[in-house]
């Protein structure tokens, strides 16, 4: 579609409330990623599946694919809202043509914006938006995602990975599905409305970060693309593709990998540390956003130089990096922090 779209906004207890195995069901079952013996290559590729054989089975677990139907409602709603608010809009949208096209109102509508691994859809329910991705049962992604939605860590306060509402197996097929919500934002389109804000936002990212390391995971790919919002002042997480677990390895070391912002000695093919990639991340996630939301927060720029440093092992840790954004944000006056201008 060639809007975006917003999920409901009723709150709910737990953002991973379909969840229901325990621990032991996932306690280091499956293993690192990193020291599996399963063909890497294999189970880590982008899967493109067919939805429509899919479509019971999803909707026996409480979610409805998007049909013709569901994109014609939504466009007809988006479009109301916007005239509501005084807003020209166009309905020569391909989105919505290609709804139309279709004579059978119940057949599956692919959002043509998405790659073949996603598809919109309800959770009948609630009626919000999810967006389901469908990923290699052994893939790293799907070990990663399963284990931040463990029940003794789904709602831990710094947990900010996208609220995962379910996980649907498909052994036969080598194929899992994990159904999301759908935020409206990413951080590359929102511009928080004061430096508070901004900073929250900020906030968001380096905790998330803090919680993965300390649970041996590392994200690999954090930029502002993966950083979405609900509008309503919280931001998670999302794109766990690169992502690994390493448990039980001291001072683990990888080599190259597909990212947006490789840090320096992965440029020059050199092994690093994955923990300080994932700061070296941050800090350009930092770096970006201020220069894409118009916030200039000088006071941040010592930290930002030691995060994005040439020699990783001069890197501070992600908790080192908490820790020093708390104490530079608790300085500033009140004010500023409410303040609508981008700049000091």
């Amino acid at each position: 579609m060639a809007a975006t779209r917003s999920p409901s906004r009723t709150p709910r207890p737990s953002p991973h409330h379909r969840l229901s195995f325990s621990d032991d069901e996932c306690d280091d079952s499956s293993s690192c990623a990193s020291e599996s013996s399963i063909d890497e290559d294999a189970v880590n590729i982008r899967v493109s599946p067919n939805w429509c054989a899919y479509k019971d089975m999803i909707a026996s677990r409480g979610f409805r694919l998007d049909t013709c139907k569901d994109v014609k409602d939504w466009y007809h709603q988006y479009w109301a809202s916007q005239a509501s608010e005084g807003r020209t809009v166009t309905k020569d949208l391909p989105g919505y043509i290609r709804a139309c096209r279709s004579q059978d109102e119940n057949e599956l509508c692919r959002d043509a914006g998405l790659p073949d691994r996603l598809f919109r859809g309800t959770e009948r329910s609630t009626g919000v938006k999810v967006v389901i991705k469908a990923v290699h049962l052994n893939s790293r992604e799907y070990d990663v995602i399963r284990h931040l939605s463990r029940p003794t860590l789904r709602n831990h306060p710094m947990n900010h990975c996208i609220p995962v509402l379910d996980l649907i197996e498909v052994p036969k097929d080598k194929l899992a599905f994990i159904v999301m919500e759908e935020w409206p934002a990413k951080l590359t389109t929102h511009i928080p409305t004061n430096l508070g804000q901004y900073l929250g936002c900020l906030r968001y990212c380096i905790e998330h970060a803090v919680f993965m390391h300390a649970h041996n995971i590392v994200h690999l790919d954090l930029s502002s693309c993966n950083i979405v919002t609900d509008l309503m002042g919280r931001y998670a997480c999302i794109d766990y593709e690169s992502s690994m677990r390493f448990d039980g390895i001291q001072e683990p070391r990888i080599r190259p990998t597909r990212m947006a912002e490789p840090p320096p000695e992965m440029e020059r093919g050199e092994a690093s540390d994955p923990y300080k990639i994932d700061v070296y991340g941050l800090g350009m996630l930092v770096l970006r956003t201020m220069e894409t939301t118009g916030y200039n927060v000088p006071e941040l720029n010592s930290l930002i130089k030691s995060m994005i440093c040439g020699q990783f092992e001069q890197r501070p840790s992600s908790l080192q990096v908490l820790l020093a954004f708390n104490t530079i944000v608790s300085a500033m006056p009140p004010n500023r922090l409410t303040s609508r201008t981008h700049r000091p």
